[in-house]
């Protein structure tokens, strides 16, 4: 499990280990992360986190999808674009200018609709929010 605290809101979600395990074991080496959570641009309604500096080891495809359900959390190793971690908070379909992305579903946020919009209108009104993710028991 890890633990999303975005400006003070902390919640949780639950890793996906069997069905994106490199993904995951991918995320794990990088946390504790503290970073700007972002609105996206060309995605719809959700968030993403700039993870370029970070470095990836070979990830392949794996669970990974365009059209993200509302709390679900996307790592994108950047094979067409920029590494982020995405987050969908309602509507999405995951876009660049380089076209459609398939980001691969490494976790489920347990948020209501609610606090997930709240987060994502946070983000296009205000701007960045800070973001830190950890592991947890």
């Amino acid at each position: 499990m890890i633990e999303l605290d975005i400006d003070g809101t902390t919640l949780t979600a639950e890793l996906h280990e069997d069905r994106a395990p490199r993904s995951v074991a991918a995320v794990r080496e990088f946390l504790p992360l503290e970073s700007e959570l972002m609105h996206v641009r060309w995605s719809g309604i959700a968030t993403w986190i700039n993870i370029d500096e970070i470095e990836l080891p070979e990830i392949p495809r794996e669970n990974h999808t365009v059209y993200p359900s509302r709390g679900d959390l996307l790592l994108y190793p950047g094979y067409r674009n920029e590494q982020e971690i995405l987050l969908a908070c309602g509507p999405t379909c995951f876009k660049s200018p380089a076209g459609e992305l398939a980001g691969n579903h490494v976790a489920s946020v347990d948020a209501t609709a609610e606090e997930l919009k709240a987060i994502e209108e946070t983000t296009l009104r205000d701007g960045v929010q800070d973001v830190t993710i950890r592991e947890v028991e």
